[in-house]
């Protein structure tokens, strides 16, 4: 017997659709901008900080990096609760994304700051500027221009791992998608649909992204 395609299952729900991707586009944004500002932070630790500080960093690029992204939101959301840290699953969530999300940034700032020539550095000094607006003015700007699709794609990817926040009940897309599936039993038409707005955040997200950043690094070195 075929299988009879039920679009009524999905345009019954259009509304908590909608909603749980603006609540997973949030998370990501507030994520993104956070992130952003560690990741520099982070990176300048890790190139000339204090031998201490550059291994703390080090360490915590490497543990992140190298464990679940789920593991993380579970420590957070179960774990912290333990030792009297208790915080609610949206705010659980955005704490283990943005970790995440710096733990990928710092790595990649950190390309882009070794990216740039020794010459800039040296010649923004002779004409007199403190290594602070050197730092500011000259090396981070072609720093970012240079790895900024790779924090494009960062953070897309953050955005669509971010499916898992749904297992401490927040209630994003994919928590929505198990709602409308567990009451419509229309597995086929829910996850499908799911998917199809997925691919539109992730592909509008780039295309906001890359179109802000030809803008904004608009006569940088890339």
């Amino acid at each position: 017997m075929a299988y009879e395609f039920e679009f009524s299952a999905i345009a019954a729900n259009v509304g908590p659709l909608l909603k749980g991707a603006g609540l997973t586009l949030g998370l990501t944004a507030i994520a993104a901008v956070i992130s952003l500002f560690l990741s520099v932070g982070g990176a300048v630790t890790r190139l000339w900080g204090a031998r201490w500080a550059s291994a703390l960093v080090s360490a915590y690029v490497e543990l992140i990096r190298n464990t679940p992204f789920i593991v993380q939101l579970f420590f957070i959301f179960f774990g912290l609760p333990s030792i009297g840290i208790k915080l609610t699953a949206v705010t659980a969530a955005a704490l283990a994304m943005t970790i995440n999300l710096t733990a990928y940034g710092i790595e990649i700032v950190r390309a882009g700051l070794e990216s740039v020539p020794q010459g800039q550095r040296e010649a923004g000094l002779s004409l007199g500027l403190s290594p602070l607006r050197v730092f500011i003015q000259i090396v981070l700007p072609q720093a970012v221009a240079v790895v900024y699709p790779s924090l494009v794609s960062q953070i897309v990817i953050t955005m669509l791992e971010s499916a898992v926040i749904s297992q401490i009940a927040v209630i994003d897309l994919t928590h929505v998608a198990d709602l409308i599936q567990s009451r419509s039993y229309r597995a086929f038409e829910t996850y499908f649909a799911v998917a199809v707005i997925y691919l539109g955040m992730a592909l509008a997200l780039r295309w906001l992204l890359d179109h802000a950043g030809s803008r904004l690094f608009r006569g940088q070195a890339a």
